[in-house]
């Protein structure tokens, strides 16, 4: 019997080495990490209709914006976390069932509190695909003995997150006119059964939970409970002062600075903390990766919100032709988004998608109500490159910076970085839009983005890792040097010869 086992354990290993990232394994994460974006886009096709319906003000609907965007910042870090102490594919399943749910709820809800609470569940489970999957690539890469990063499944899992989130307008446009508003709920149910069957059938299972570690308090103390517990509360009162300004909610700073405070003095005094101050200190890398993400995401957001609310406003345009015509921005982002993922670079993209923000936020400066709609679809189509480049840049960088045994934290605090991004965006946007939506404050946005724009130019330029005097090693604990050039040719090889994704 013991002969039997080893004989298929080696088989397994020499066909896992073989074809690591075959579609049966990829599919389901794909699926998984897409859920997040496209419901925090499809949204904002239904918020008129939703009001109309249940009788309150368009302006008290954009709850549900923020729930979501509130519950996915603190539930993105803490799935990753407990991926790493319970099981990826356990989390994963438990997401997938509560997006279901909320799914459910919304669809059949008959109040604006019942909608609020289903977007909360959507925006907690959802919040699991994009930790889940990197925790499962990332094992799955050192089973199959890969040195460098699986080029073309990142690249994939960017397509499923930036580009769906692109699409996310346009799609809930058709759908909400075609079916109603309920459907941008119930869309939930047959995407997230498809994607509990594919994940049942095709992602391995986790090891078995030891009984002696596996109780509430063992658990409690594996993840730091009392850390997520503090974090949640300080960026729940951050996400909800943002949120208010121009306003300024003093209850909610005040609470942020209680909340921060003591959660900072105890994740110091942790040996293995939840936020691992210490540890991003350390990790500039890291830590420029998330500021790149947060201010690159500020520009996205606004295109893809403000530029919506002034065509409709100032243009004229329908909710379906102003989705329309930002269809190309998701376009371009899923199909650059692969191609270069595969070649593993970071410093390439990261200029280009600096870059191309600024081209773009010229062309907002640029542009008019009574500018023809080929200039709004080319702005499109220039922020469609910076999505593809930022998601894939700065999701390699990740890869490359995050500790291996702490990937599903590090890939939930970069999607919390990357929501922070979105929130400024909607903050920006509801400064500069206060007094309608016009080309005045159309231009204003552009001036911000220009600088949002210059900073991130200037953080990559002056990177010295990505210049290549030196970069993280894997594990993220040391650093050797190198060049992008020598790590273009060593990744593309490695990709070559290793993974084999399809």
């Amino acid at each position: 019997m013991r002969a039997i086992g080893a004989a298929r354990t080696g088989s397994t290993a020499k066909g896992l080495a073989h074809k690591p990232f075959a579609w049966t394994f990829t599919a389901p994460l794909y699926v998984g990490s897409s859920l997040n974006p496209i419901n925090s886009s499809l949204i904002a096709t239904a918020l008129v209709p939703i009001a109309a319906e249940l009788h309150v003000a368009v302006g008290s609907t954009a709850v549900l914006v923020s729930s979501l965007y509130l519950a996915s910042a603190v539930a993105q870090p803490t799935a990753g976390k407990l991926a790493e102490v319970l099981g990826p594919r356990r989390i994963f399943l438990s997401g997938i069932v509560l997006v279901l749910v909320g799914g459910l709820v919304g669809g059949l809800g008959q109040d604006l509190a019942t909608l609020t609470v289903a977007r909360v569940l959507i925006g907690v489970g959802t919040s699991a695909g994009f930790p889940c999957a990197m925790v499962l690539i990332r094992r799955r890469a050192e089973e199959a003995g890969m040195d460098a990063p699986p080029g073309a499944v990142l690249g994939g899992i960017a397509v499923a997150g930036m580009a769906t989130a692109a699409v996310g307008p346009p799609i809930g446009g058709l759908l909400v006119g075609a079916a109603g508003w309920r459907w941008a709920f119930l869309i939930n149910i047959p995407v997230t059964a498809i994607a509990m069957v594919m994940a049942l059938r095709q992602l391995p299972r986790d090891a078995a939970l030891d009984r002696e570690h596996s109780g509430f308090r063992e658990v409690a103390g594996r993840i730091d409970l009392p850390g997520v517990l503090g974090f949640a509360g300080s960026m729940s009162a951050l996400v909800i002062f943002l949120m208010s300004l121009p306003r300024v909610e003093w209850a909610a700073l005040a609470v942020f600075v209680l909340a921060a405070v003591p959660t900072v003095v105890w994740e110091l005094r942790r040996t293995a903390p939840f936020f691992d101050f210490r540890g991003l200190a350390a990790n500039g890398a890291l830590a420029r990766t998330y500021l790149r993400q947060a201010l690159t995401l500020l520009g996205v957001y606004s295109v893809l919100y403000g530029m919506t609310q002034w065509m409709e406003a100032a243009h004229g345009l329908s909710t379906v032709e102003a989705g329309l015509l930002l269809l190309p921005m998701g376009a371009v982002s899923a199909l650059l988004s692969r191609p270069i993922a595969r070649r593993n670079l970071v410093r390439g993209p990261l200029i280009a998608s600096a870059v191309t923000m600024l081209l773009g936020a010229v062309g907002i400066l640029l542009l008019t109500s009574h500018s023809p709609a080929i200039a709004l679809v080319l702005v499109s189509l220039v922020f469609g490159v910076t999505s593809a480049t930022t998601t894939v840049g700065n999701q390699t960088a990740l890869y490359l910076a995050a500790p291996a045994d702490r990937i599903g934290t590090a890939s939930g605090l970069f999607r919390t970085f990357g929501y922070l991004g979105s929130i400024a965006s909607a903050v920006i946007g509801g400064i500069v839009f206060r007094d309608g939506a016009s080309d005045h404050g159309l231009h204003t946005l552009g001036i911000v983005l220009v600088a949002a724009g210059l900073a991130v130019l200037l953080l990559t330029l002056l990177d010295r890792r990505l210049m290549g005097r030196g970069t993280n090693h894997p594990t993220g604990t040391t650093e050797t040097p190198t060049t992008e050039t020598a790590t273009t040719e060593t990744t593309t090889m490695d990709t070559t010869t290793k993974e084999n994704p399809t």
